[in-house]
């Protein structure tokens, strides 16, 4: 017990100080999770307008199998992303395994199930009155697509906050892909089991409570969001 509260207090102490090292991998996990989010974002946004405003066959089972994804294990992403830019794999030529670049992939693939889903609840939840004026009024569908999606932003910016979560909390991808390599691509989670198994609790322990912060920005986000 008396180990583990000296771990707690360097773990404070690295917070206070800024620790550089605690500052770098910090910052890059929010910088992966950051870029993996925006661009899933812009490939989502768009693509759940589509199929929420098109009817085609197979429509609702194309729904349930996006809403299945959502509790996708991060390993098994984490796998496919291997095999396909592993040396053998389809795209092992670009070399980009191990690298920052995988990592935004493999936390894409992970999230989009989720930015999709949301998506079209959201759009699904404005009142279908707004969308009969925008057409009486002559609106393209493109208009009244953005219409809706300013109808629905905040339900739609909850979406994106809960993508950016998740892709900041996952370890198994980000381990898999990214092989955790010291200044490249060691991120917040990796870096946590990594020390853990060491031994070495200070620093998991402070990027722990960091983690947690970050949850806990993320949740009042939601939550005033969700007010709104």
């Amino acid at each position: 017990m008396t180990e583990i509260w000296h771990a707690l207090i360097r773990a404070i102490e690295l917070l206070v100080s800024l620790d550089p090292e605690v500052m770098e991998i910090v910052w890059r996990s929010l910088r992966v999770s950051g870029i993996s989010c925006l661009l899933a974002s812009l490939l989502c946004l768009p693509l759940g307008s589509l199929i929420h405003f098109h009817s085609f066959p197979g429509k609702r089972a194309l729904i349930n199998i996006i809403q299945t994804l959502f509790s996708l294990p991060t390993v098994i992403v984490g796998l496919f992303v291997f095999v396909l830019f592993s040396q053998a794999g389809p795209l092992g030529k670009a070399g980009i395994l191990f690298t920052p670049t995988v990592m935004v992939i493999g936390q894409m693939i992970l999230i989009t199930p989720l930015l999709l889903g949301f998506t079209i609840s959201a759009l699904s939840g404005v009142s279908k009155e707004i969308v009969d004026t925008a057409t009486s009024l002559g609106a393209s569908g493109f208009q009244t697509a953005l219409l809706m999606l300013k109808e629905a932003r905040f339900a739609v910016l909850a979406a994106v906050i809960m993508g950016f979560g998740r892709a900041l909390s996952e370890v198994g991808c980000a381990m898999m892909v990214g092989g955790n390599i010291k200044g490249f691509t060691r991120v917040i989670t990796t870096t946590i089991s990594l020390e853990t198994s060491k031994g070495e609790l200070e620093l998991s322990i402070a990027l722990g409570i960091i983690l947690l912060l970050l949850a806990l920005v993320i949740n009042i986000a939601l939550n005033r969001l969700q007010q709104r």
